[in-house]
C-alpha cells in the first residue's frame, strides 16, 4: 500500500525520483519501438473498458509501479501516432528537444497564466509568439498567445473578430453579451472546418449560422464570396483556409483580402491555417500563403507541423487591443505585476507552460530547420501521389499541393457506391493492418482517403511501407 504522505518525513523525493527513472525507462522502450510496432491494433471499445476500467481502489500503489500497470493494461490501444508511420488526421510527432521541454514544463509545473505565477513562462510565450511570427512573415506588431490547439486557435481569432464587429455595431461583446444587439455575419466556404463551426458555437454565434459559398475543388468560389459579401451592409466577418483538411488546397487570401479590404461595412479576415500556414517557412511553398499578412487573425497548430507535443496552438492577432477587450478578466488577487499576464489574450487563466517546448522545437531546429522540415514533408507527399498516379487499383481524388494525399481505392465494373463501400472497408483494413494508420473522408460526396505527411521522422522507407500496405490490401 501507498499513501500521498509515505516518505515525506525522511525523503520528499524519492518516491518523484523512483516514478521518474520508471518512467523514463519506459519512455525510451515505447520511443525505441517507434519503428517497428504496429501503428494502431485497432482496439474495441469494449475490450479497452475491459482492460481499464475499475472502481476507485480503496489503497493505492507505489508511484514507481503505476505506469507499468496502467501500460499492461493499455498498450493494445495506444496508437502510435507520433510515430513515422501514422499518416491519419494531420498529425505531427515531437521532436527530441520538445519532447525534453515537455518533459520539462512537468517537471517545474509552472502556471503560465499571471505573469507573477512565473515571469519565465510569461516571457517564453511572448518569445515563442515573436519567433512564429518570424518564421512565418506576419507583422512584427501583431500579438497572440499560445492556446490548446487549433480549436482554440480558431477561437481566439474570431473572439477578436466578434469584438470588432460589436465595437463597429456600437456594443462591446465580451462586456454586454449578444443578446439585444445586431446580429454578426459570418461568411465562409462549405470547407470550413469543424474547429472553426465549433468556436462559432462556443462564441454563441452558432456553428450553423456562417453564410456558406461553394468551394470547387477545396478553394473558395471568389466570385460567389463577393456577390455574398454585398448582400451584407454591415461589418461580417470572413473565415477562409490555409490549407483545406482533406487535400491541402489553399484559398486564394490575398484575393479575399482584397474584397474584405473593399467590402464598405468592413471585414474581420479571419484565416485557418492549422497546417498550412507552415507553408509560409519555405520559399518553395510560401507562394500558396501570398496575402496572409493581410489577415487580422491566424490561427495554426504547434502539435502538427511544429511537431511538439499534444496539445498545443497559437493564435496571433492584428488587433491587439480587441484581443485583449476579448479576454481581459480583473479581481483584486490578480492585479497586473510588471509583465504581460498571457491569460489576457488567451481564453483560460491558469494554463499549462506549453510555450517551453516550443521554445526548445524552435531554437533547436531554427529557421532553416523548419523550412527543410515543410520540403521533406512535401516530398514524401509528393513520392506517394506519384505512385498513386502510377499503380493501377487506386487513383488521385485532388491534387496534392502541399502535404496531404487524397486517393481512393477504384475497381472495374463497380458502382458508385460500391466503390465508396469499398473504400469504407479499407480504411479500416489499413488501421487494422498496423504498418500504417491513414483515415477516410468524403470528398465530393464520395468516399476517400487521407494521408497527411508531417512528422519530422517519416522516411522514404516509410512512405515505401505505406505504399505496401495499400497495395496488399487493395488484394484482398
Amino acid at each position: 500500500m501507498a499513501t500521498l504522505a509515505r516518505g515525506v518525513e525522511t525523503d520528499p523525493f524519492a518516491a518523484t525520483t523512483a516514478a521518474l527513472d520508471r518512467a523514463f525507462d519506459l519512455s525510451r522502450d515505447y520511443l525505441l519501438s517507434l519503428g517497428d510496432r504496429p501503428v494502431s491494433r485497432a482496439a474495441s471499445a469494449e475490450a479497452m473498458a475491459t482492460a481499464i476500467d475499475e472502481p476507485l481502489p480503496e489503497e493505492g500503489v507505489e508511484a514507481a509501479a503505476v505506469l507499468d500497470e496502467w501500460l499492461a493494461r493499455a498498450d493494445a490501444g495506444i496508437v502510435a501516432s507520433g510515430g513515422p508511420r501514422f499518416f491519419g488526421f494531420v498529425n505531427g510527432g515531437a521532436t527530441p528537444a520538445a519532447l525534453a521541454g515537455d518533459w520539462f514544463a512537468s517537471a517545474i509545473d509552472q502556471n503560465a497564466g499571471p505573469w507573477l505565477s512565473s515571469p519565465a513562462a510569461a516571457q517564453t510565450e511572448l518569445t515563442v509568439v515573436r519567433w512564429l511570427k518570424e518564421l512565418f512573415g506576419l507583422p512584427e506588431s501583431w500579438a497572440g498567445g499560445l492556446t490548446t490547439g487549433a480549436t482554440m486557435a480558431n477561437f481566439v481569432g474570431l473572439a477578436t473578430g466578434r469584438q470588432w464587429v460589436g465595437n463597429r455595431l456600437g456594443f462591446d461583446p465580451a462586456a454586454d453579451g449578444l443578446g439585444g444587439h445586431p446580429p454578426i455575419p459570418v461568411v465562409s466556404s462549405t470547407e470550413i472546418h469543424a474547429s472553426a463551426r465549433k468556436a462559432l458555437s462556443m462564441l454563441g454565434l452558432g456553428r450553423a449560422s456562417a453564410r456558406i459559398v461553394p468551394a470547387p475543388g477545396g478553394t473558395i468560389d471568389l466570385a460567389e464570396l463577393e456577390r455574398e459579401l454585398t448582400r451584407i451592409d454591415g461589418p461580417v466577418i470572413v473565415v477562409a483556409n490555409a490549407g483545406e483538411v482533406d487535400t491541402g488546397a489553399f484559398d486564394h487570401i490575398a484575393t479575399v483580402a482584397d474584397l474584405c479590404a473593399t467590402h464598405l461595412g468592413g471585414a474581420w479576415l479571419h484565416v485557418d491555417g492549422a497546417f498550412g500556414l507552415f507553408a509560409a517557412a519555405s520559399p518553395r511553398y510560401a507562394h500558396l500563403t501570398r496575402g496572409i499578412e493581410r489577415a487580422d487573425s491566424v490561427a495554426a497548430d504547434a502539435h502538427k507541423w511544429l511537431n511538439v507535443p499534444y496539445d498545443c496552438g497559437f493564435a496571433l492577432v492584428r488587433d491587439a487591443e480587441a484581443l485583449r477587450a476579448a479576454f481581459t478578466a480583473t479581481g483584486a488577487y490578480i492585479a497586473p505585476a510588471g509583465g504581460r499576464d498571457p491569460f489576457t489574450h488567451v481564453p483560460e487563466m491558469s494554463r499549462r507552460f506549453r510555450a517551453l517546448p516550443a521554445w526548445c522545437a524552435l531554437k533547436a531546429a531554427g529557421r532553416r530547420g523548419y523550412r527543410e522540415l515543410v520540403e521533406r514533408c512535401c516530398a514524401n507527399a509528393a513520392l506517394f501521389a506519384t505512385w498513386i498516379e502510377s499503380t493501377p487499383g487506386v487513383e488521385l481524388v485532388a491534387p496534392a499541393p502541399l502535404n496531404i494525399v487524397c486517393f481512393r481505392y477504384v475497381a472495374p465494373n463497380l458502382s458508385d457506391d460500391e466503390t465508396d463501400e469499398l473504400n469504407r472497408a479499407a480504411v479500416t483494413a489499413l488501421q487494422a493492418d498496423g504498418r500504417a494508420f491513414v483515415t477516410g473522408t468524403i470528398w465530393n460526396g464520395r468516399a476517400a482517403i487521407r494521408a497527411a505527411f508531417d512528422n519530422w521522422a517519416t522516411t522514404e522507407r516509410d512512405v515505401a511501407i505505406l505504399e505496401a500496405a495499400v497495395s496488399d490490401i487493395g488484394r484482398l
